[in-house]
């Protein structure tokens, strides 16, 4: 504690006791400072030393404490409770006889060099107040615990947790419950917004674990009897999870978007406004004119945030390339004055067409995100991908979603993260199982494929009938481009028009279908547990069918989601379960299997290395004419990155500098024009192993098995040059 913290602290203590009118005629710094001395010497001032029972005693000054700093807190964290604390919750405990405490866990975490990670304070604090056994002897097994789980990363990390459970023991304060909250009621609040009944009746209910209650007549009433969940119920929850969120600093922003590229829960965003739109903003709505546009109206912009959706893990801080930071992390608190410009935002401000080319960078986030506030971790390497295909071609999107990471961020009910557009227009998903997603969603294809193939044979009947030579036209139109992904709204819309200004059976039977007239684009998600191993051979049968799929892998390098085991994406020396001494052989170079076909699009992208090539892949993938795979690499919390996931952009850029990771694009395309195989990372350039003891699944190897580490380093390594070399020879093909 700082000694000026401690003089405040003392000055709460002096106001709470009795002091001696004498003190008034000297200087208060001076008694406080003799308070300090007397109580506990010249030592170093820390927390511990000023909690407690002690007395002071001289002719200015005379008063004993009993615990009267501990009393000072708990009356402020008292009132902090008061003003805070649901009424349902202070009536709950008053009626219960609930004994109260609290403690400012994050707090004490982040000062211990902790961050965010709390566990090791609870418990102690746990111990503390439940009396199951003395604490001293809870305190003694907490730390050998300690020592058992965290001792293989480094001393450092064991001293840390050790503070902590010193810190949670002592940092508790007791709240004395007034007989008051036995009749505490809320006040109040009028609806800022309306709430849909879906939201109201199935959403709301099942969050409050009482789901196995609603009667099978609610699921009716809603349109529920086939599973169908309505979209984007998700935005309606506002967990306020984050302890910083970021605030947007207008003067320093070099208007890039990286960092809405970057967010994994899509909590940042870019608007465009009119004049007058930015004139009726909230006065909380920071705004600036928006700069190189290809638009004749000007606009301004704004980079909006929502403080209650964000899980702060700062990701988009840390990219933003501005020479002065143009986000800086806040408490969340601080930021609550851009709920309501983020909710003008969203509601209010209307949709424009895009005045970029959307497969830009800066483009792209112009396009409303349609996967947003996942479950996803803070940080997370996967969402930034789906999010940017939601962005790309989310209107006319299909995705089968293997079982893994994403089937729980893309669709924990009731939590649904895939939404709709101004029109209606989103992702159709659905979760299959780790054997047989591929499948699922090849499925998915051939049953739009069939229906649109019905209405091409629909069409060409019309052609032949007595239409309109205007109709005919956009009929013929539609059918010449039905496969084109480019303007495929656009057909379908006029399509939509010509045939409803029509009163004929055959252009009633063609709009029975109309639902089907936007080529889908679809897709098939999935970790590297489903696509490298567990179900590898629906992936393979699906690739080799030759029809236009679109797989976008999640190479996580681990089963992420099922307890952290070894997948054959696991390179060498990894730590994980099946392979706690380290794992032993190589990496499967699926990229590698699956261009050996001839006919497949495969790209590896890495966004945290190169944003660009990452949106230029995605977009070939799409447009190519056949089956696709983007294997991205995706940093997870399981790697154990030891800057923590607010760096896990930085660390998927390390990861192709040192050569770790190879970025390239194999398109048959541009067969007889060009090389077929573009290598898009340079030559590697940062230390490898520094890569390596970034993150504990390889650095507690080298704490466990010191000389096998070593040997088992070299070999990673070795492995990832030897892919690298591989791929150089593709690219220096002629």
């Amino acid at each position: 504690m700082k000694k000026k913290n401690v003089f405040k602290w003392w000055g709460v203590v002096l106001l709470l006791c009795m002091c001696s009118v004498h003190a008034e005629a000297q200087d208060l710094k001076s008694i406080l400072t003799g308070v300090a001395k007397a109580a506990i010497g010249n030592k170093a001032t820390t927390a511990h030393s000023i909690v407690g029972t002690w007395s002071y005693q001289a002719p200015e000054c005379q008063f004993e404490s009993d615990q009267l700093l501990a009393k000072a807190g708990g009356e402020v964290a008292a009132k902090e409770v008061e003003e805070k604390l649901p009424a349902s919750m202070k009536k709950f405990i008053a009626e219960n006889n609930i004994s109260f405490y609290t403690l400012n866990a994050v707090k004490i975490a982040q000062e211990i060099g902790l961050g965010g990670r709390i566990n090791m304070i609870m418990q102690a604090a746990f111990f503390k107040i439940a009396h199951i056994i003395p604490v001293e002897d809870a305190i003694k097994y907490l730390k050998e615990a300690v020592v058992t789980s965290y001792g293989k990363k480094g001393e450092k990390v064991v001293n840390m947790n050790n503070a902590a459970i010193d810190s949670g023991v002592d940092a508790i304060v007791k709240i004395d419950v007034p007989a008051s909250w036995a009749n505490a009621v809320d006040e109040e609040v009028a609806a800022t917004k309306e709430i849909p009944s879906f939201i109201k009746e199935i959403v709301e209910p099942m969050n409050r674990q009482e789901g196995f209650g609603l009667p099978v007549s609610t699921f009716v009433k809603h349109g529920m009897e086939d599973g169908t969940f309505m979209a984007g119920t998700a935005a309606y929850e506002k967990r306020g999870i984050a302890i910083n969120v970021p605030e947007w600093v207008p003067e320093n922003c070099i208007q890039c978007n990286q960092c809405a590229v970057v967010c994994p829960h899509a909590a940042i965003r870019p608007f465009l406004l009119t004049s007058e739109e930015a004139e009726k903003a909230p006065a909380s709505m920071k705004t600036t004119d928006a700069k190189a546009l290809k638009t004749e109206a000007p606009y301004k912009f704004s980079i909006g945030v929502t403080p209650l959706d964000c899980t702060g893990c700062g990701n988009c801080a840390e990219v933003c390339p501005a020479k002065n930071k143009a986000l800086v992390m806040k408490p969340q608190d601080s930021q609550h004055d851009q709920i309501d410009a983020w909710d003008y935002a969203t509601t209010e401000v209307s949709a424009k067409k895009n005045p970029m080319n959307k497969n830009t960078l800066k483009g792209s986030q112009f396009e409303q995100p349609l996967l947003e506030f996942s479950g996803a971790c803070a940080g997370c390497g996967e969402t930034p991908y789906a999010k940017l295909v939601t962005q790309l071609f989310g209107d006319r999107m299909m995705v089968a979603n293997a079982t893994g990471c994403s089937s729980i961020w893309g669709g924990s009910a009731p939590a649904t993260p895939y939404t709709v557009n101004h029109n209606g227009h989103g992702p159709a998903w659905a979760n299959s199982l780790f054997e047989d997603n591929a499948e699922y969603g090849l499925g998915m294809f051939l049953g739009v494929q069939a229906i649109r193939d019905r209405v091409a044979e629909n069409v060409k009947v019309a052609l032949e009938s007595d239409l309109s030579d205007e109709t005919k036209a956009v009929l013929k139109d539609w059918l010449d481009n039905k496969d084109e992904s480019a303007g495929t709204r656009e057909r379908a819309n006029a399509l939509v028009t010509a045939l409803e200004n029509c009163d004929s059976e055959i252009a009633k039977t063609i709009l029975n279908d109309k639902e089907f007239f936007v080529k889908r684009s679809q897709w098939i998600f999935g970790g590297d547990g489903w696509a490298y191993d567990i179900g590898y051979g629906g992936l393979d049968h699906v690739l080799a069918s030759g029809d236009n799929v679109n797989v976008l892998v999640f190479d996580t390098e681990v089963y992420s989601n099922t307890g952290g085991q070894s997948s054959k994406a696991t390179p060498t020396a990894a730590i994980a379960k099946f392979a706690a001494s380290g794992k032993r052989t190589k990496k499967k170079d699926l990229g590698m299997m699956a261009m050996s076909y001839g006919y497949v699009y495969v790209a590896q992208i890495s966004m945290g290395a190169d944003k660009n090539q990452t949106l230029k892949a995605i977009a070939e993938a799409e447009a190519y004419d056949g089956p696709s795979l983007i294997i991205a690499y995706a940093p997870c919390i399981n790697h154990g990155i030891k800057a923590g996931m607010t760096n896990s952009q930085a660390e998927a850029k390390k990861a192709v500098d040192c050569g770790y990771w190879a970025l390239y694009r194999y398109n048959q395309a541009l067969k007889g024009t060009k090389n077929t195989f573009s290598l898009d990372s340079k030559e590697p350039k940062g230390e490898f192993k520094e890569l390596l003891m970034d993150e504990v699944r390889y650095a507690s190897l080298a704490k466990a098995l010191k000389e096998a580490a070593e040997a088992l380093f070299e070999k990673t390594q070795a492995d990832a040059m030897e892919r690298l070399e591989n791929y150089k020879k593709l690219a220096n093909q002629e």
